[in-house]
């Protein structure tokens, strides 16, 4: 049952995979700031997760949006980057519809809505370890030029 597009498509899930190991290789605020896990990069889509520390609760007791918007952020940023073109982000908002408490273990996929000449609309759910919807977030990706691993013929 071969699709005429099963290579391209396979070559360009390695090919994601690869940019996304290398761009969480050079990931410090996600990886060691953050202590995210980079679960997938995919063509279109990432999933990260990160589990909430001491370090990441506010006055409220409960986790900073700003780490829940950080978390989106960084999947996004796998996601529009996983085609080896450099993209950053050219706008997002977020909209947070649950708390998340020290302990709980958020997961966030991030997919690909449009993608339309140099820019792109990707949309983040970040749930918590009950399958709860903690927020949602919308990001617009521009392309700039490059590419996250060196581009060869191959």
């Amino acid at each position: 049952m071969s699709h005429p597009h099963s290579l391209d498509e396979a070559a360009a899930r390695a090919l994601a995979q690869r940019v996304g190991q290398a761009m969480f290789a050079a990931d410090v605020a996600s990886r060691e700031t953050m202590g995210m896990e980079l679960l997938e990069c995919a063509p279109g889509r990432a999933v990260m997760r990160m589990t909430v520390q001491p370090l990441h609760l506010n006055g409220h007791r409960i986790c900073h949006g700003g780490f829940i918007f950080t978390l989106a952020d960084s999947t996004f940023a796998f996601a529009c980057n996983s085609y080896n073109k450099n993209a950053v982000a050219a706008g997002c908002s977020i909209e947070f519809l649950k708390p998340a408490h020290e302990g709980d273990v958020l997961t966030c996929e991030g997919v690909e809505q449009v993608l339309s000449g140099r820019h792109g609309i990707y949309d983040m759910t970040v749930r918590n370890q009950h399958g709860q919807v903690v927020a949602l977030f919308r990001g617009k990706s521009a392309q700039i030029s490059g590419a996250v691993l060196p581009e060869t013929g191959a």
